[in-house]
């Protein structure tokens, strides 16, 4: 379905001024009916569906979601989430005692504990290489990130675009160099599919994890794991099901042993397609070009409202649908219940080697005023001296 005013299609709340679209999405009224159409097939005949139907479905979702991204619909499979699919990948790799992971101090904190847990169990090495914040030019990251590098260095696990800080880093660059020094690349691609263009064959990383229910807007539980051809067969399940040597095996075992983890709900995966029409029917890459162009605009003044300043360059190089604004307060969680409960604003107030951001997200459904209730927001809470 076309809309003239995008912010008709979706479901929020409209009391609440939604700055938070990069922690979960929000699903527009097509795609939210796709997915109950899915699930009441399944509750009709659930045997068929789960069995059947099911796999048909999945498969046609891969390949919709592999023509989006430039990528055979073998080389994906659909997990519930980024973090899973980094599970799967950090359990399954052939770490030594003595190797090293090296990757930046400025990712997702469940990434972290996943591979601090699993290098530990194994002898090896999390290294999350400083980066100096404010980055000043991508070759100044550049230079930051290959400090880490080292003779034990197996694996480069990197963020395309940042959590806390809503940075895109320059992944190009880094597999390049990557592929140079002979080390396997891992891209946690959470923030990217339908957030800005993805190409997976030309980007040529080994392992790229990304999630469809944020940026593209599918319901919750909906991402993937792109894994080469030779890596596949490396990677043990995570689950072990009726997958894992079986009886009658497909013409992939990756999707054998990942794709079917025993009984669950995995409508979400099939509304895929749904969202990849809705995005083409409404001139999403129009859409996100004007959602940049705010979030690039408001950044610098509210950085400077604050006290603080943009963490790089206000470009298209570093900065996408997100802008997050550094700040000084007490109490951060206490920070997050009173734009919510009092303000009425959602938004994540977030924690990274001690430094606090706020981080603003901007969608369809945002207009300037949501900006300027942000920015009244945040002169009252300096007043108030919940920060300053």
């Amino acid at each position: 379905m076309m809309y003239n005013d995008l912010k008709e299609a979706f479901l929020l709340r409209e009391d609440v001024t939604f700055l938070n679209f990069g922690s979960f999405g929000a699903t527009p009224k097509p795609i939210f009916e796709s997915y109950q159409r899915f699930q009441r097939e399944l509750e009709y005949e659930p045997v068929q569906f789960i069995i059947n139907k099911g796999p048909e479905y999945l498969k046609e979702s891969r390949e919709r979601l592999g023509e989006y991204l430039f990528s055979h619909p073998d080389n994906l499979v659909y997990v519930p989430n980024p973090t899973y699919a980094v599970n799967i990948v950090a359990r399954s790799l052939d770490l030594k005692a003595g190797d090293e992971v090296l990757s930046t101090d400025i990712e997702y904190g469940a990434c972290d504990r996943t591979w601090e847990f699993y290098c530990r169990e194994k002898g090896a090495t999390y290294v999350r290489q400083t980066i100096s914040l404010p980055i000043q030019s991508k070759e100044a990251f550049l230079a930051d990130f290959w400090k880490g590098f080292s003779e034990k260095t197996r694996l480069v696990f990197i963020s395309q675009i940042t959590s806390a800080t809503g940075l895109i880093l320059p992944i190009k660059e880094i597999c390049e160099e990557a592929k140079q020094r002979g080390l396997l690349v891992f891209i946690d691609g959470a923030h990217v599919p339908g957030h800005i263009s993805l190409n997976l064959t030309q980007l040529d990383a080994d392992f790229y994890t990304g999630a469809c229910h944020k940026w593209m807007m599918t319901p919750k539980g909906s991402s993937f794991l792109y894994v080469k051809p030779e890596h596949q067969d490396e990677l043990d399940p995570l689950i072990i099901s009726w997958g894992y040597q079986a009886d009658y095996p497909s013409h992939s075992q990756f999707l054998d042993y990942h794709q079917f983890n025993g009984t669950r709900d995995f409508s979400a995966y099939l509304t895929i397609p749904d969202a990849i029409d809705f995005m083409k029917m409404n001139d999403w890459w129009g859409v996100a070009e004007s959602c940049r162009i705010l979030v690039r605009k408001w950044l610098p003044k509210l950085c400077d409202l604050v006290g603080s300043e943009p963490l790089a360059p206000v470009t298209d190089e570093f900065i996408g649908q997100m802008g997050s604004i550094p700040v000084r307060c007490g109490n951060p969680v206490e920070l997050k219940h009173i734009l919510y409960n009092e303000y009425k604003i959602e938004i994540p107030v977030m924690v990274q080697n001690n430094q606090v951001y706020i981080r603003y997200s901007i969608n369809a459904f945002n207009s300037e005023e949501d900006l300027n209730i942000l920015e009244k927001t945040l002169k009252d809470l300096k007043k108030r001296t919940l920060i300053f």
